[in-house]
């Protein structure tokens, strides 16, 4: 089965794929800092978003 999605491909953004899901990850509130994806056995685990002020 294939599926098909679009993206806004103007937007500045991070996307995962996760058990055939299609997820935007949040951006940090400042504009500054960085998003962390965790792997847990083999298998996208969950996501920390880091900012500073």
């Amino acid at each position: 089965m294939e599926t098909t999605i679009k993206i806004n491909l103007d937007e500045d953004a991070l996307y995962r794929v996760k058990d055939g899901k299609v997820e935007k990850l949040d951006k940090p509130i400042s504009g500054f800092g960085e998003v962390v994806q965790k792997w847990q056995e083999g298998k996208l685990g969950r996501y920390e978003v880091k900012y500073t002020k």
